[in-house]
C-alpha cells in the first residue's frame, strides 16, 4: 500500500498530499533558512510528481537565489516548500503536514551557519554546508 501524507499552511488556503516514502527530515541551519522562519528549517522532500497542491494561487514564490525559490502561503505566512530549479523535488517543511507524519531526523545541514543562541544535542549526522547526499547549494557540495 503506498504512503500517503496530506498537510496544509496554518489558514488552510494552501493544502498538498504527497505519494510515497518521504526522506527523513533533514536540519537546515543556514542563514536564509534561520532568517526566513526564525529558527531553522525542518524538512523532508518528494518527487515533483509524488506530491499534488491546491490552493497554488495562495502560494507567493520567493527567488531566494539563482538556484532555488521558497514558497509561503501569501496570505498567513506559513512558510512551506523550498524548490531547487534544476532538481525534480520539492522540499516540504515537515511541521505543515498532518499529525501522525511518521517523520524522524535525518542530518543537520549548514551548521557552521546556526545561530549563536542553541546547541545540536542530537546524534543525528552534522555537516558543516549541505552533505549526506542532500544538494541544496549552488556549489553542488553534498
Amino acid at each position: 500500500m503506498m504512503e500517503l501524507h496530506r498537510g496544509s499552511c496554518l489558514c488552510g488556503r494552501v493544502h498538498f498530499e504527497t505519494r510515497g516514502k518521504l526522506r527523513g527530515v533533514v536540519y537546515c541551519h543556514c542563514s536564509q533558512c534561520r532568517k526566513q522562519s526564525g529558527h531553522f528549517y525542518a524538512a523532508t522532500n518528494v518527487q515533483d510528481d509524488s506530491i499534488d497542491i491546491s490552493g497554488e494561487e495562495n502560494i507567493s514564490w520567493y527567488e531566494a537565489s539563482e538556484f532555488a525559490r521558497r514558497g509561503f502561503c501569501k496570505n498567513c505566512g506559513s512558510v512551506l516548500f523550498w524548490k531547487h530549479n534544476d532538481l525534480d523535488y520539492i522540499s516540504v517543511m515537515a511541521g505543515s503536514f498532518d499529525q501522525p507524519s511518521g517523520l524522524h531526523g535525518e542530518s543537520h545541514i549548514f551548521v557552521e551557519d546556526k545561530g549563536d543562541y542553541y546547541q545540536i544535542d542530537d546524534d543525528l549526522p552534522k555537516y558543516a554546508r549541505s552533505g549526506g547526499g542532500v544538494v541544496v547549494a549552488s556549489d553542488g557540495q553534498d
